[in-house]
């Protein structure tokens, strides 16, 4: 460290410490309220609820916790997933601004979809994408879509309430943070 850092440094300390000096002298002395705005009782709104008060003997009855079941739900039991909003078909490249956004692709179990994610599998591994399977039937239909797909993470997910969002009425589609596109 030269001898120039070192001493800014020493003095940067030294004005904080100077700086900090006159608000420690005052530590201890009460605070003054400059001025309250306040002043009017909340009372009469409190009255105007009717309140019981609570009798210190009636305890209240315990809310019950919920049962966790003994198995847990398996992905299977998701299954069949079926999106009446989307359908394979042609989608028009569009723009949209979702700064962010992860991509992700939305499929369905059809030989377009197959086809496409085969074509496009090297792609979503580098980007990153995951994948919302929006039709599917059975758990071995997921299972093949994702065979196709090693190592891009295929979830069965109900995808009606997204297409309205996005305005997207046909699979496969790629969204990214800045498109659209098939």
């Amino acid at each position: 460290m030269t001898k120039s850092h070192q001493a800014h440094l020493t003095f940067k300390g030294l004005l904080m410490l100077l700086t900090a000096l006159p608000l420690a002298s005052r530590a201890g002395e009460p605070l003054i309220v400059v001025e309250d705005r306040g002043g009017t009782s909340a009372l009469p709104y409190y009255e105007a609820l009717n309140l019981q008060p609570r009798s210190n003997g009636a305890a209240r009855s315990p809310i019950p916790m919920p049962q966790v079941p003994a198995t847990p739900a398996d992905e299977a039991a998701m299954l069949p997933v079926r999106s009446a909003e989307l359908t394979p078909g042609t989608v028009a490249r569009r723009v949209i601004e979702a700064p962010g956004l992860r991509p992700f692709v939305v499929i369905g179990d059809d030989k377009a979809s197959r086809d496409w994610l085969q074509r496009h599998v090297a792609s979503l591994h580098e980007r990153g994408a995951v994948g919302l399977v929006v039709n599917v039937e059975t758990a071995q239909a997921l299972a093949r879509l994702r065979a196709l797909a090693p190592g891009v993470l295929l979830a069965p997910v109900a995808g009606d309430d997204l297409a309205e969002r996005l305005g997207l009425r046909h699979y496969p589609a790629l969204i990214t943070a800045t498109g659209i596109e098939q």
